[in-house]
């Protein structure tokens, strides 16, 4: 073990915080200090790329800039500015807790991990990169790229997949972090883990923690960290009806308020079941659900989507309305194609709404 004694650490943590401010990039979260733009930030950056997020920080803080303007704010606006990075859950969940902090804590993030960590959505690795980097608190804030960082440096073969290792790594982490400056620490290792110890071929020759990692010593750091195999993710077959008026509307329905991409728009779908045509079970479903009486054109688009325990396949048809009938589906609208831009749609039927659009 090369961290075994109070100098080896004090030694690790002045070479990662020294390259860290040397080396580190050029983001909008890292303008201040702010707790409100470094939670935002975490939040968007859970499972997504910091080049694909930086646009999306922009846009939200240009039209979110504080903690009151996204607690007044309607969700339906909110989920417009999230479109397109995915995980819905977070973004109202991200709102109703930042409404908590304006009317518990009079707007100001709370600075201790006990009411923190009481906030909707704000799980230990938030919380920890909150208080760290916001308020200089020595916590540990443990994300992916952390665990691999870890697992190398200590040369752990314990599943990082398991709740269990995140906790034995947070617990490494709290003798590990300088109390001096903790906002670098945490970051030197996420940072770290993004441009040096990467998931494959790890940058090695030039890391400014090489003598400090066993991983390395040992020759066995493509080997680490062990992640093992989720479950196989399960298929499911959709049929899609995009659906036109007369007056060239298009129908799209609102999503129930819980569940997989809660209250999101999308065009009339319905899962696939055998022994019947994919036009016809169109057909009844549009009959059943929306009280329409429609005819079935070309098959005009094919989208898939991978989500993290489920993938879509969708089959999407023009369907033409010969008539409706009185009583009709109160989460359904007909809107133009002016209108339609205004509803926050998953990925998937925003692909289907680019290119249906233009058919």
């Amino acid at each position: 073990m090369q961290l075994e004694n109070k100098t080896s650490v004090k030694n690790f943590q002045k070479d990662l915080i020294t390259w860290f401010k040397a080396n580190q990039r050029d983001l909008p979260w890292r303008e201040d200090q702010d707790p409100y733009k470094v939670w935002v930030s975490e939040i968007m950056l859970q499972q997504t790329r910091v080049d694909t997020v930086i646009p999306f920080f922009n846009n939200f803080m240009g039209k979110f800039p504080t903690i009151q303007a996204l607690a007044r704010a309607d969700e339906g606006d909110v989920l417009k500015a999230w479109e397109g990075l995915g995980y819905y859950s977070r973004a109202r969940n991200l709102q109703t807790a930042v409404r908590e902090v304006k009317e518990t804590y009079n707007g100001i993030v709370p600075n201790t991990k006990a009411e923190i960590s009481k906030l909707k959505g704000v799980g230990p690795y938030t919380s920890g990169a909150i208080l760290s980097i916001a308020y200089g608190i020595p916590e540990p804030a443990v994300d992916g790229n952390v665990m691999r960082v870890i697992s190398r440096i200590f040369a752990k073969y314990d599943d990082i997949g398991k709740d269990k290792t995140r906790k034995n790594i947070e617990k490494m982490i709290t003798s590990l972090i300088s109390h001096e400056d903790p906002s670098s620490f945490n970051q030197g290792l996420m940072e770290l883990g993004a441009l040096i110890c990467t998931p494959t071929s790890p940058s090695c020759t030039v890391c400014p923690v090489q003598s400090h990692c066993e991983a390395f010593k040992l020759g066995v750091q493509s080997e680490l960290p062990v992640k093992v195999k989720k479950t196989k993710v399960k298929a499911k077959k959709l049929v899609c009806g995009f659906v036109k008026n007369e007056a060239g509307e298009v129908l799209i329905h609102q999503r129930p308020n819980k569940g997989l991409l809660a209250s999101l728009w999308e065009f009339p779908n319905v899962e696939l079941t055998e022994g019947t045509s994919l036009e016809a079970q169109l057909v009844e479903f549009l009959q059943k659900e929306y009280h329409l009486n429609t005819s079935v054109g070309e098959e005009i688009f094919h989208v898939e989507h991978v989500f993290s325990h489920l993938k879509w396949n969708v089959t999407v048809f023009e369907v033409e309305l010969l008539s409706a009938e009185k009583e009709s589906n109160n989460r359904a609208k007909w809107v133009n194609r002016s209108e339609i831009k205004q509803y926050p749609f998953p990925v998937s039927h925003q692909k289907i709404m680019n290119f249906c659009l233009d058919f």
